[in-house]
C-alpha cells in the first residue's frame, strides 16, 4: 500500500526537547512576539469557527509593499519549509534532480524524494560556504530545481552578489533557482546577493523568508516567497487549501506593521553571536546561530544537555542558536562547566 522508496527516505529530525532546559537547538527566538501582534492573533481566533482567507489577500498586499514589489509576485505558506515543497512540485519529478549544497537545511533532500526526484548533493567548501562552481557543474540536463541557503543553515556563510551573478550565467533560463533567506533579517554582510534586488534580473530565481525566525512566530507557521507572476502562480497551484491560518495572518500582519520594532531586537542577537562564535572559536555567521564543524558532535551535545543546554548535533558538527545576552551567558558558563573551554 505504500510506495517502497519511502522506506529509504530520512525523516526529518525536529530540535530536541528537555523541560526546564535552555534551547538553542531549533533556531527560535528567545523573545515572545509583539504585544500587537499577540492582540492580533488572539482576536483572530475568537472567528476560529470560520476558514481563514484561502488567499491570504490583505497579507499578500502588505507583504508586497513591504517588498516593493506587486501582490502577484508574492505568496504566502505554512512556514518557508511549505513553499520549499511547493517548488519541488511545481518544478520536478520522478526521474529529474534537484541540486543544493551539503550539509545545508536538512529538508531539501527529503522534499526531493517525496516527488520520487533525486537529491543531488553538493559539499560545501572549507569556510562554510557553497562551491557554486561545483553546483553549477552537477547541473544535467535533468536538472529542474536549485536550492541556494543564504545565509547557509548550519555554516551561517553567505553568498556574495558577485559569486551569485556568477553562478546565474551558468544556470539554464528553465532550472528554478530558490533563494531561501530564512535568516535574512540577521544578515549584516556588507557584500551578500538579496532576493528582491535579483528577481526582476532573473525570472527563474525566487526568494523565500519567513515569519518564524526575527519575527517570533515560529508557533503560527507562516512564510512567504516572491519572483516572477508565473513562479508564484504555479506554487499557489500546489498549496493545500487553507493552510495559512487566521491567527497566523493576524500575527504576520501586525508584526510587518512595527517592523521597525521587531528588527530592533536582531541587533542584540548579532552582537551576542559574534561574542560567542569568538568565546568557542567558531566562525562568524551571519544568521542566528553558529557552527562548530569538525567537533565530535554527539560528545558537545551530551556534554551541554547534562548541563541544561540543548544544541542541535549534526554528522559534520554542531549548531547552536544565539539569542539573548541572558541566554549566551548560560551557554557560555554550561560550556565551562561540561570542560569543554580550552
Amino acid at each position: 500500500m505504500i510506495r517502497p522508496d519511502l522506506a529509504a527516505m530520512p525523516a526529518y529530525v525536529p530540535g530536541q526537547r528537555q523541560p526546564d532546559a535552555l534551547k538553542l537547538s531549533s533556531n527560535e527566538v528567545a523573545t515572545t512576539p509583539l504585544p500587537s501582534a499577540v492582540e492580533a492573533m488572539t482576536q483572530a481566533a475568537q472567528n476560529a469557527n470560520r476558514y481563514p482567507d484561502m488567499f491570504s489577500t490583505e497579507l499578500r498586499e502588505a507583504l508586497a509593499e513591504h517588498l516593493r514589489l506587486r501582490p502577484e509576485q508574492v505568496t504566502v505558506g505554512c512556514g518557508s519549509s511549505a513553499l520549499c515543497q511547493q517548488l519541488v512540485q511545481i518544478t520536478a519529478g520522478a526521474g529529474d534532480e534537484i541540486v543544493f549544497a551539503w550539509r545545508s537545511f536538512e529538508a531539501y533532500p527529503i522534499f526531493a524524494q517525496v516527488v520520487g526526484a533525486t537529491p543531488v548533493p553538493v559539499p560545501l567548501l572549507d569556510d562554510g560556504r557553497h562551491d557554486l562552481a561545483q553546483m553549477a557543474a552537477a547541473i544535467t540536463d535533468r536538472t529542474r530545481l536549485i536550492f541556494l541557503c543564504n545565509p547557509n543553515n548550519p555554516s551561517g556563510a553567505v553568498i556574495t552578489e558577485a559569486e551569485f551573478h556568477e553562478f546565474m550565467e551558468q544556470v539554464p533560463s528553465d532550472v528554478v533557482v530558490a533563494l531561501d533567506e530564512a535568516y535574512f533579517e540577521y544578515n549584516r554582510a556588507a557584500d551578500t546577493v538579496i532576493g528582491t534586488a535579483v528577481i526582476a534580473r532573473y525570472p527563474n530565481v525566487v526568494g523565500l523568508r519567513t515569519f518564524s525566525k526575527a519575527y517570533g512566530l515560529a508557533g503560527v507557521r507562516l512564510g512567504y516567497a516572491f519572483g516572477s507572476r508565473e513562479l508564484i502562480g504555479a506554487l499557489d497551484k500546489v498549496v493545500i487549501p487553507f493552510s495559512v491560518n487566521a491567527i497566523a495572518q493576524a500575527g504576520a500582519l501586525a508584526s510587518l506593521r512595527n517592523t521597525d520594532e521587531l528588527l530592533e531586537r536582531t541587533a542584540e542577537t548579532v552582537e551576542q553571536r559574534d561574542r560567542v562564535a569568538d568565546a568557542l572559536g567558531a566562525r562568524r555567521s551571519e544568521a542566528n546561530f553558529i557552527w562548530l564543524p569538525g567537533v565530535d558532535s554527539a560528545d558537545v551535545a551530551a556534554r551541554l544537555a547534562a548541563q541544561g543546554v540543548l544544541v542541535r548535533a549534526f554528522p559534520e558538527g554542531v549548531r547552536i542558536t544565539v539569542t539573548t545576552e541572558d541566554e549566551a551567558e548560560q551557554l557560555l558558563a554550561a560550556w565551562n562547566r561540561a570542560g569543554l573551554g580550552a
